[in-house]
């Protein structure tokens, strides 16, 4: 589904007919094509786009230290400079377009998009519902109750294990820890897709989309906000 790459700065509120509503806004600078993908190919339409820019390697003299910090390598800056761009970009997803939503009783039509082109925030309507795809804040090493909200044992009658998970598998029967078992471990940094976002405003000349509802991720995190059918 054709869509844009963006960050998320924030949640904040706007007023409306409806009343007071909690939106997220995402910031979505126009997004070069940088590649068109065949259906002949992939088996399925899709475009390329590309975020924000990296820094270059710049050539240094013999006996100095290299630049530090990640720099693009010489296959991302040929695969902008074959976009025709003077840059190289930060992020590359791609977004398919055979799947583009159209109204009712109307033909599916794919958009024509060919290297050189922009994408930017004016592709969303107030009103529309998308699909908006991030990354989960990292929690780090969490217990049960954090991280599946299990409640726990009780905290009177002599109990000394308020947090822990109790039995994880049966001594008789099955005699073993069942797969999946919710255990302690690794919580968030994880993908996350929230559906049926609704667009409660879209600003293009400051390249703003206000989705009413939370979105997953930090702030200046990266998120794909989609078109939905």
């Amino acid at each position: 589904m054709l869509g844009i790459i963006g960050k998320k700065l924030g949640m904040t509120q706007i007023f409306t007919d409806q009343g007071q509503i909690p939106v997220t806004v995402v910031e979505a600078q126009p997004n070069p094509v940088t590649k068109v993908l065949e259906p002949s190919v992939m088996g399925y339409s899709a475009v390329e786009l590309g975020y924000g820019s990296q820094r270059l390697a710049r050539a240094s003299k013999k006996g100095e230290h290299a630049p530090r910090g990640r720099r693009a390598n010489g296959a991302e800056v040929g695969h902008a400079k074959k976009a025709g761009l003077d840059y190289v970009p930060n992020v590359l997803r791609s977004f398919r377009l055979d799947d583009y939503p159209t109204g009712k009783g109307k033909k599916s039509e794919t958009p024509e998009l060919k290297i050189g082109d922009t994408v930017n925030v004016g592709i969303f309507a107030v009103g529309e519902e998308v699909k908006v795809t991030g990354t989960s804040k990292g929690r780090g090493f969490q217990g049960v109750v954090k991280r599946y909200g299990i409640g726990g044992g009780p905290n009177t009658h002599g109990n000394t294990k308020h947090r822990r998970p109790g039995s994880v598998g049966p001594g008789t029967d099955p005699s073993r820890v069942i797969k999946g078992k919710k255990m302690p471990g690794h919580h968030g940094a994880t993908r996350h897709t929230a559906k049926n976002l609704r667009v409660e405003k879209v600003d293009v000349e400051r390249h703003l989309i206000y989705l009413r509802g939370a979105v997953a991720g930090p702030k200046n995190g990266l998120v794909l906000v989609r078109k939905q059918a």
